[in-house]
């Protein structure tokens, strides 16, 4: 079967910095790529960064603040988030790509297949 567990949320203050992990099991990495989302109360669930072998792409929100890597033999995607704002606050989750997907397609959720359960992020002082 094909799981996503998403992990690595919490509370954090504004400028604080957090890690979340997406492990994948029931299918390779590598053949994939992996986009994280996130959804605020009461707001769309928006694309924050998406990962596949050859790209690395970013929300303009998150960009130079946050990084998306990858681990193969853990098969694992990592968001590190640095310099936290209070509207970085969401539940955050991974998602496994359809398919191979371009700039103009990664934040639409519909081009993804399977979604872990989300994890929460609040930034508050």
């Amino acid at each position: 079967d094909v799981q996503l567990q998403a992990s690595g949320g919490g509370f954090v203050q504004p400028g604080g910095s957090l890690r979340l992990s997406c492990a994948a099991s029931g299918f390779a990495l590598d053949d994939y790529g992996i986009g994280w989302f996130r959804q605020a109360p009461g707001k769309e669930r928006e694309g924050v960064s998406y990962i596949n072998r050859s790209r690395k792409f970013y929300a303009a929100s998150v960009k130079d603040r946050f990084t998306i890597s990858r681990d193969s033999a853990k098969n694992t995607v990592y968001l590190q988030m640095n310099s936290l704002k209070p509207e970085d606050t969401a539940n955050y989750y991974c998602a496994r790509a359809s398919s191979r997907l371009i700039f103009s397609e990664w934040r639409a959720p519909s081009n993804y297949d399977y979604w872990g359960q989300g994890t929460l992020v609040t930034v508050s002082s």
